[in-house]
Formats: C-alpha cells, structure tokens, sequence
C-alpha cells in the first residue's frame, strides 16, 4: 500500500509547537504534531514557580486575533504582576484545543530524509511520511550542566529541569549551582519546601531586574524606549519584535547578543523572597567535585582561596546550551549534513536548515534569529513564517499566503 504523505509533521508540542501548527492548520496544511501539550513546562518545571516574561509577552502564536494569554486572562493585565506556572500551562493546552487540535501523545523515535521529504518514526512503531519536518523540541534536550561536576552519580547531581516537586528535598542540604532566575528561584523554592539551600555562584554579586513601569508620557517613551517582550529600549525592541533584522547582524555580533541579552538576573518579585533561609557564596568558581558516604563536596576557589561545600544533593540551575548533536531524534545522517552555527543549525530567513523541508523552532533558532527565540515571546514571529513558507513549498493553493521571504 502506497502511504499517503502529509505537509509538514511538528516534533513537540510545547509553546512553538503548537504556535506553527496552529498557523500550519488555519492554512489549510495537512499537519500531525507529535507530543504532549505542553510537557515540559508540566512536569519539569517546579511547583509554585512564576513566570519571568510578562503577561503581554507570553502568548502564544495564534493565526487568530483574541487567542492571546490576556485574552484569556484579562485581569492579569498588569506590568509587574507575575504568572503562575499552572496558570500559563493551563492557557497553552486551551490553546492546544481550540488552535492546535489533534496532539498525538507519542514520541518521534526518528527523522530521516526521504526522496520527496522524510520519513518519521513514532514510538508507536508508526512510519510518517512528511513532506517537512519542523523540529520544536523545546530546551529539555539542551540542559546545561558545567563539567566540573558533570561526573557525579544521579543520586548526586541533577539538573533543575529535572523537578517538579522540590519537597523531595525537605531537610536536606542541598546546592544550587548558578545565578540567574532559575538558580534564584529554585533556591527559594526549596527553603519553602523545608530544605537547606545554599547558592553558589561565580559572579560577585546577584542582579535583579528592575520593576516595570509604564511610560509616564510619549517623551519618555521617546527618550527610553518602548516596553517589548524583552524589556524596555529601543535596541531591546528591535531584538524582540524584528529578528528578521537580528538575523542580518554579522555572526559574532549576533551570538554575542544571544548570550548577553537578559542574562543572569532575578525577577524583581522574588528579590523579598531571599532571605536568610538561602546561604548565599558568590564569587566562587567551581574547581572540583567528589563524592563519600552518602555526601557530595563541591570545592571551589574565590578571593579568599579554595572552599569546600558539603551537601547531600546539587542541582545545577546553570541554563542551557543548544547542540545540533543533542537533537536525536534525527539520523546521525541527516544532523551530519546540516550546516551549523556555534553547534546550532545554520537557518535561512524562513528557519529552514541546509537541507531543505527541515525547520528549526525556540532555542534552536537563537543563533540564527537572536534572543528572542528563548522565550515564548518569540512563537508568533517564528509560526508565522514558517508556517507560510511551508504552505509555498507544499504548493498549497490559499491566495493569503503571502511569498516567501528572502531578507
């Protein structure tokens, strides 16, 4: 039997996931995404966390007006105001429903070209084929965690991606290697759930994200900025609502921008949260790391010489570094052949990789699009594009669809 072969398949079903195959399927795509609804943020993400992005900044891509997370939650309509993690994966499978119906609960164990596009293998033993691929995994497959203490044993180490019940940890002595929001709030965390947190950290003080404000009047928007999804300035707008222009900076440039852009900081809402239950060591780099009777020692050296930290547990909340390599659900084939950028894939203006038909969503995309793509704020722009150059390359008659972008 001849096997049908659909448009475009999306591997995962996390915010850009379902943003492209909301916008693939209102152009009249024949689409399958593969995933569950909103996964990651359900059950690695820990109980009582906030988001960081503000209400207006993290929606959804929707190809529909009145499908934004305000429109479902207008009375959150406030800078400042954080939201709740159940709040935001409660919006993202509604969204799944209403505009991204039909997510298959299975995973893709495969991709690999074929001749006219790909064949997909599901978990499922089920053979796909598609004639695009959009790969929207999301950053599980890219935690980071330094080298230094890479060797330890499970029961030793973790990342912070890895818990969604931190009360595991109750009186315990527990690590959190890192300074940013997720170090931050995973430490708070913890002394909430009865544990003994102790933060360490190179950097020689912690930043903090000032409150939101908005502008008093069109001067000082004029003169500041205006307010975007990430944060307030003129620069800072370009990098979150035109990464098309992003795209056209000189490489360096643009890496440097990806790694420097909102980087380590707390949310100004949970500065009052630490306190003196999270034993604070900053300045500290790490050097070493062993394990004995049931204990882990980290050492490291600051400007005070070598310290040695003892603890029953670390969870290293140090981010995550996308890799091409990582991405295994393509044959070794297939990531080969693609052309990269820093260990990322290499995108044309339309995120679509060097070999044709495949599509790259999210933190995979920073390298080539700019900051924005690590946040959720970056779904719509990403969905739009990719999904009508794929309504082009499947020669979809829908006069909408506009041409192809090549800038």
């Amino acid at each position: 039997m001849t096997q049908s072969m659909i448009d475009v398949l999306v591997v995962g079903a996390g915010p850009y996931g379902l943003s492209v195959a909301a916008h693939a399927q209102a152009l009249g795509l024949r689409t399958r995404i593969i995933g569950t609804p909103m996964h990651f943020w359900d059950n690695r993400m820990p109980v009582g966390m906030f988001l960081k992005s503000e209400p207006f900044a993290s929606s959804l891509g929707s190809p529909h007006p009145g499908r934004s997370f305000l429109d479902r939650h207008s009375e959150w309509d406030t800078m400042g105001r954080p939201i709740p993690l159940d709040m935001f994966t409660s919006y993202g499978r509604w969204f799944a429903e209403h505009l991204a119906p039909g997510p298959e609960e299975t995973l893709v164990t495969n991709v690999a070209q074929d001749e006219g596009g790909y064949r997909v293998t599901l978990a499922t033993e089920e053979v796909v084929r598609a004639r695009t691929v959009v790969v929207a995994i999301g950053v599980g497959a890219f935690a980071h965690t330094p080298d230094v203490v890479s060797h330890l044993s499970p029961r030793a180490l973790t990342h912070a991606s890895e818990h969604r019940d931190l009360g595991v940890f109750a009186d315990r002595d527990v690590i959190v290697v890192g300074a940013g929001q997720s170090a931050i709030e995973t430490a708070v965390l913890l002394a909430d759930a009865g544990a003994r947190p102790r933060l360490v950290a190179r950097t020689p003080r912690l930043a903090w994200n000032a409150p939101p404000r908005q502008s008093s009047s069109r001067l000082d928007t004029l003169l500041r900025g205006p307010h975007s999804g990430l944060g307030r300035g003129w620069r800072t707008w370009v990098w979150s609502e035109a990464p098309q222009v992003t795209r056209l900076l000189p490489q360096g440039a643009r890496l440097e921008l990806v790694r420097t852009t909102l980087g380590p900081a707390g949310s100004w809402w949970l500065r009052d949260r630490m306190d003196e239950r999270v034993t604070v060591n900053l300045h500290q780099h790490l050097s070493g790391a062993t394990e004995a009777d049931g204990k882990v020692m980290v050492s490291t050296l600051g400007p005070n010489g070598p310290q040695i930290h003892s603890a029953d547990h670390v969870i290293a909340a140090t981010g995550y570094r996308p890799q091409l390599d990582r991405v295994t659900v393509l044959s070794p084939d297939l990531r080969q052949r693609l052309r990269r950028v820093a260990g990322s894939p290499r995108l044309d203006a339309n995120f679509q990789a060097s070999v044709p038909g495949l599509y790259f969503t999210g933190l995979s995309a920073a390298a080539s699009f700019g900051p924005v793509m690590r946040f959720v704020h970056g779904a719509d722009f990403c969905a739009r594009r990719v999904a009508r150059h794929i309504a082009l390359h499947a020669g979809t008659r829908d006069t909408a669809v506009p041409k192809p972008v090549t800038v």
